[in-house]
Protein backbone atom coordinates (compact mmCIF):
# COMPACT_ATOMS: atom_id res chain seq x y z
CA UNK A 1 0.00 0.00 0.00
CA UNK A 2 1.20 3.50 -0.98
CA UNK A 3 2.07 5.46 1.61
CA UNK A 4 0.59 8.71 -0.43
CA UNK A 5 -2.65 8.49 -2.36
CA UNK A 6 -1.69 6.89 -6.07
CA UNK A 7 -2.23 10.26 -7.48
CA UNK A 8 -0.68 12.39 -5.15
CA UNK A 9 2.57 9.38 -5.71
CA UNK A 10 1.88 10.33 -9.27
CA UNK A 11 1.94 14.57 -9.32
CA UNK A 12 5.39 13.58 -6.83
CA UNK A 13 6.92 11.29 -9.71
CA UNK A 14 6.75 14.09 -12.43
CA UNK A 15 7.95 16.92 -9.94
CA UNK A 16 10.55 14.11 -9.43
CA UNK A 17 11.16 13.74 -13.30
CA UNK A 18 12.79 17.52 -13.17
CA UNK A 19 16.42 18.42 -12.88
CA UNK A 20 17.60 18.88 -9.97
CA UNK A 21 14.22 17.97 -7.97
CA UNK A 22 14.70 15.36 -5.28
CA UNK A 23 12.03 13.42 -3.85
CA UNK A 24 11.41 15.43 -0.64
CA UNK A 25 10.99 18.50 -2.61
CA UNK A 26 9.22 17.07 -5.16
CA UNK A 27 6.79 15.84 -2.34
CA UNK A 28 6.66 19.39 -1.07
CA UNK A 29 6.11 20.69 -4.30
CA UNK A 30 3.03 18.14 -5.02
CA UNK A 31 1.63 18.99 -1.66
CA UNK A 32 1.83 22.89 -2.91
CA UNK A 33 -0.45 21.70 -5.79
CA UNK A 34 -3.13 20.54 -3.33
CA UNK A 35 -3.02 23.52 -1.02
CA UNK A 36 -3.92 25.39 -4.68
CA UNK A 37 -7.58 26.52 -5.44
CA UNK A 38 -8.53 24.77 -8.36
CA UNK A 39 -8.39 28.15 -10.68
CA UNK A 40 -4.90 28.13 -9.88
CA UNK A 41 -4.01 24.76 -10.67
CA UNK A 42 -5.66 25.30 -13.75
CA UNK A 43 -4.06 28.41 -14.76
CA UNK A 44 -0.13 25.98 -13.08
CA UNK A 45 -1.19 23.57 -15.87
CA UNK A 46 -2.09 26.07 -19.25
CA UNK A 47 1.47 27.72 -17.94
CA UNK A 48 3.09 24.15 -18.66
CA UNK A 49 0.69 23.44 -21.69
CA UNK A 50 1.61 27.09 -23.33
CA UNK A 51 5.64 26.61 -22.70
CA UNK A 52 5.34 23.41 -25.15
CA UNK A 53 2.91 24.66 -27.57
CA UNK A 54 4.46 28.50 -27.95
CA UNK A 55 8.19 28.11 -27.08
CA UNK A 56 10.35 26.76 -30.53
CA UNK A 57 14.12 27.28 -31.42
CA UNK A 58 15.50 30.29 -33.14
CA UNK A 59 15.96 29.06 -36.92
CA UNK A 60 18.85 31.56 -36.75
CA UNK A 61 21.04 30.71 -33.17
CA UNK A 62 18.97 27.76 -31.67
CA UNK A 63 17.59 29.73 -28.61
CA UNK A 64 14.76 29.17 -27.30
CA UNK A 65 11.75 31.69 -29.04
CA UNK A 66 8.39 32.62 -29.13
CA UNK A 67 8.30 33.03 -33.11
CA UNK A 68 10.36 32.02 -36.22
CA UNK A 69 13.32 34.40 -35.32
CA UNK A 70 14.22 35.39 -31.64
CA UNK A 71 14.22 38.50 -29.91
CA UNK A 72 18.22 38.81 -29.74
CA UNK A 73 18.68 38.07 -33.22
CA UNK A 74 16.22 40.57 -34.45
CA UNK A 75 17.27 43.38 -32.38
CA UNK A 76 19.17 46.30 -34.12
CA UNK A 77 20.65 46.93 -30.90
CA UNK A 78 22.90 44.14 -30.81
CA UNK A 79 26.54 43.65 -31.83
CA UNK A 80 25.64 40.95 -35.05
CA UNK A 81 29.52 40.64 -35.26
CA UNK A 82 30.21 38.91 -32.79
CA UNK A 83 28.73 35.19 -31.42
CA UNK A 84 28.87 33.92 -28.44
CA UNK A 85 28.56 29.88 -28.65
CA UNK A 86 26.86 28.01 -25.40
CA UNK A 87 26.36 24.47 -25.07
CA UNK A 88 22.31 25.03 -24.35
CA UNK A 89 19.69 28.03 -23.85
CA UNK A 90 20.61 27.83 -19.90
CA UNK A 91 23.61 28.93 -20.61
CA UNK A 92 22.32 31.74 -22.82
CA UNK A 93 20.42 33.07 -19.94
CA UNK A 94 22.92 33.57 -17.54
CA UNK A 95 25.26 35.35 -19.97
CA UNK A 96 22.17 37.79 -20.65
CA UNK A 97 22.20 38.49 -17.09
CA UNK A 98 25.41 39.81 -16.69
CA UNK A 99 23.67 42.61 -18.79
CA UNK A 100 27.45 43.13 -20.09
CA UNK A 101 27.60 40.92 -23.36
CA UNK A 102 26.06 42.92 -26.59
CA UNK A 103 26.59 40.28 -29.58
CA UNK A 104 24.46 37.26 -30.65
CA UNK A 105 24.55 33.80 -29.50
CA UNK A 106 24.36 30.19 -30.87
CA UNK A 107 22.80 27.39 -29.47
CA UNK A 108 24.84 23.91 -29.73
CA UNK A 109 22.20 21.97 -27.92
CA UNK A 110 24.75 19.59 -26.13
CA UNK A 111 28.51 18.88 -25.99
CA UNK A 112 30.72 16.34 -27.76
CA UNK A 113 30.92 13.16 -26.05
CA UNK A 114 31.71 9.88 -27.34
CA UNK A 115 30.90 7.75 -24.18
CA UNK A 116 27.12 8.82 -24.55
CA UNK A 117 27.43 8.51 -28.07
CA UNK A 118 27.15 12.10 -28.86
CA UNK A 119 29.52 13.20 -32.19
CA UNK A 120 29.29 16.40 -33.77
CA UNK A 121 26.82 15.66 -36.33
CA UNK A 122 24.21 15.65 -33.25
CA UNK A 123 24.94 19.02 -32.60
CA UNK A 124 24.19 22.34 -34.31
CA UNK A 125 27.52 23.16 -35.56
CA UNK A 126 26.39 23.20 -39.32
CA UNK A 127 24.14 25.74 -38.49
CA UNK A 128 26.75 28.05 -36.73
CA UNK A 129 28.74 27.87 -39.72
CA UNK A 130 26.25 29.11 -41.81
CA UNK A 131 26.03 32.20 -39.89
CA UNK A 132 29.54 32.99 -40.80
CA UNK A 133 29.09 34.69 -44.01
CA UNK A 134 31.96 37.54 -43.94
CA UNK A 135 29.86 39.11 -41.37
CA UNK A 136 30.90 37.46 -38.18
CA UNK A 137 34.47 38.70 -37.05
CA UNK A 138 34.30 36.92 -33.25
CA UNK A 139 33.54 33.87 -32.41
CA UNK A 140 33.58 33.30 -28.48
CA UNK A 141 33.49 29.76 -27.37
CA UNK A 142 31.53 29.49 -23.49
CA UNK A 143 31.00 25.83 -23.34
CA UNK A 144 31.17 24.76 -19.59
CA UNK A 145 35.10 24.21 -18.37
CA UNK A 146 34.19 20.20 -18.45
CA UNK A 147 36.32 17.73 -20.28
CA UNK A 148 32.98 17.41 -22.96
CA UNK A 149 32.85 21.10 -22.56
CA UNK A 150 36.91 21.60 -23.44
CA UNK A 151 36.45 18.74 -26.03
CA UNK A 152 33.92 20.42 -28.02
CA UNK A 153 35.27 24.33 -27.88
CA UNK A 154 38.80 22.57 -29.33
CA UNK A 155 36.55 20.62 -31.81
CA UNK A 156 35.17 23.86 -32.92
CA UNK A 157 38.75 25.99 -32.61
CA UNK A 158 40.12 23.76 -35.20
CA UNK A 159 36.90 24.03 -37.24
CA UNK A 160 36.86 27.30 -37.42
CA UNK A 161 40.56 28.53 -38.05
CA UNK A 162 40.80 27.87 -41.77
CA UNK A 163 38.35 30.75 -41.75
CA UNK A 164 40.28 33.37 -40.30
CA UNK A 165 37.50 34.10 -37.88
CA UNK A 166 38.84 35.53 -34.22
CA UNK A 167 38.24 32.42 -31.72
CA UNK A 168 38.02 33.50 -28.33
CA UNK A 169 37.69 30.95 -25.58
CA UNK A 170 35.71 32.20 -21.96
CA UNK A 171 38.38 32.34 -19.41
CA UNK A 172 39.07 30.85 -16.62
CA UNK A 173 36.46 32.99 -14.04
CA UNK A 174 34.68 29.75 -14.39
CA UNK A 175 35.34 26.70 -11.85
CA UNK A 176 35.82 23.42 -13.66
CA UNK A 177 33.19 21.02 -13.62
CA UNK A 178 31.22 24.08 -13.26
CA UNK A 179 28.08 25.16 -15.36
CA UNK A 180 27.39 28.56 -16.23
CA UNK A 181 23.89 28.73 -14.85
CA UNK A 182 24.83 27.83 -11.65
CA UNK A 183 27.43 30.96 -12.10
CA UNK A 184 26.95 34.57 -10.30
CA UNK A 185 27.15 37.08 -12.45
CA UNK A 186 30.85 38.89 -11.26
CA UNK A 187 32.43 35.71 -12.41
CA UNK A 188 30.61 35.66 -15.22
CA UNK A 189 31.71 39.24 -16.10
CA UNK A 190 35.23 38.41 -15.50
CA UNK A 191 35.05 35.19 -17.26
CA UNK A 192 33.59 36.80 -20.45
CA UNK A 193 36.26 40.16 -20.26
CA UNK A 194 39.14 37.55 -19.41
CA UNK A 195 38.45 35.72 -22.92
CA UNK A 196 41.41 34.66 -24.93
CA UNK A 197 42.17 33.68 -28.45
CA UNK A 198 42.33 29.93 -29.32
CA UNK A 199 45.21 28.65 -31.69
Amino acid sequence: MAEYPEVLERLCDKFRSLEGIGKKTAMRLALSVVDMDRAAVEEFADALISVKNELRFCSCCQNIATGEICDICSSDDRDHSVICVVEDYRAAMAIEKVREFKGMYHVLHGVISPMKGIGPDKLKIKELLSRLDGSVKEVILATNPTPEGETTAMYLARLLAPLGIKTSRIANGMPVGGDLDYADELTLRRALEGRYNMK
